[in-house]
C-alpha cells in the first residue's frame, strides 16, 4: 500500500523513464490481455521492500490479488464482494469496477462513479471509517493511509501514504492534514479533516492544464470560505 514494494516495473514516474522506449509495464497493467494479477506477481525485485518509494501499479494490483484469494478462499462471491462489503453500506449505486479479461478487478484505475458517489466514499474517511455507527474500516486505518510512507520520506519526496496522496510537497493549496485520491486527468477526491470537508473534482482529460489552474484557484477560495471545524 505504500508503493514501495521494490518490484521491478517500468513506470512513467521513474527518473530514468524514456517515453520513446519500450511500452511500459505500468500501462500494460491497464491494457494487456494476460492475467494482470499473475503478471504483477511475477515481476522480479529491483530494491529491498520499503526502501524506495515509486508510483508503480504492481502494488495495488497485488493487493487486489490478495483480496480475490481471501474472498474466494472463504467461498464468497468475488464479483459481488465490493457491493456487499462497501458500496451497499454507503449508499453507493453508480460505481463500476472494471476487470481485465480474466475477471480481475483493476482498482488501480478503471473505476467509474458519479461525483456524489465519490463524495460518499471520501466521507467514509472523515469519521475514521465509521458509517451510521458501524465500523467499516479498521480503527487506525485512516491514519495509516494519510501518513507519509517511510520509503517516500527517505526519498525526500513526502507525497504518498497508503494508496492515498499526501499534500507533503504543497502541490495543492490545502492544509497539511489533507489527503486525496488522484486519477487520470487530474480527477480528485480530497479529504480535508481539519475543515470536515470532502472535495470531488471530475472532468475531461482534454485541457487538463488549463482546467487545473482554475481548480487550484477554486481550492484557495474554498479554504477561505469553509472554516476549520
Amino acid at each position: 500500500m505504500h508503493m514501495s514494494s521494490g518490484l521491478r516495473i517500468k513506470a512513467p514516474n521513474d527518473p530514468d523513464y524514456d517515453a520513446k522506449g519500450p511500452y511500459s509495464d505500468h500501462w500494460y497493467l491497464y491494457t494487456g490481455d494476460e492475467n494482470r494479477f499473475h503478471y504483477a506477481a511475477t515481476r522480479p525485485p529491483q530494491w529491498s521492500p520499503n526502501t524506495v518509494g515509486r508510483y508503480r501499479n504492481t502494488g495495488p494490483t497485488l493487493i487486489n490479488y490478495l483480496v480475490r484469494l481471501g474472498v474466494e478462499g472463504r467461498r464468497d462471491r468475488y464479483h459481488a464482494f465490493p457491493e456487499r462489503a462497501l458500496f451497499d453500506k454507503l449508499g453507493i449505486r453508480s460505481m463500476v469496477l472494471e476487470t481485465d479479461t480474466h475477471g480481475n478487478f483493476l482498482t488501480q484505475g478503471y473505476v467509474l462513479a458519479s461525483g456524489r458517489d465519490w463524495a460518499r466514499l471520501g466521507n467514509l474517511y472523515l469519521p475514521d471509517g465509521m458509517w451510521k455507527n458501524e465500523r467499516i474500516l479498521p480503527e487506525g486505518f485512516v491514519k495509516f493511509v494519510s501518513s507519509v510512507a517511510p520509503a517516500w520520506q527517505l526519498d525526500q519526496n513526502p507525497e504518498y501514504g497508503g494508496l492515498f496522496w499526501i499534500n507533503g510537497v504543497n502541490r495543492l493549496p490545502i492544509p497539511k492534514d489533507a489527503f486525496f485520491m488522484g486519477g487520470a486527468g487530474d480527477r480528485f477526491v480530497i479529504i480535508v479533516p481539519s475543515h470536515d470537508l470532502v472535495i470531488v473534482r471530475l472532468g475531461r482529460y482534454k485541457g487538463i492544464r488549463e482546467s487545473f489552474a482554475a481548480f487550484y484557484s477554486l481550492l484557495q477560495l474554498l479554504m477561505e470560505a469553509v472554516p476549520k471545524s
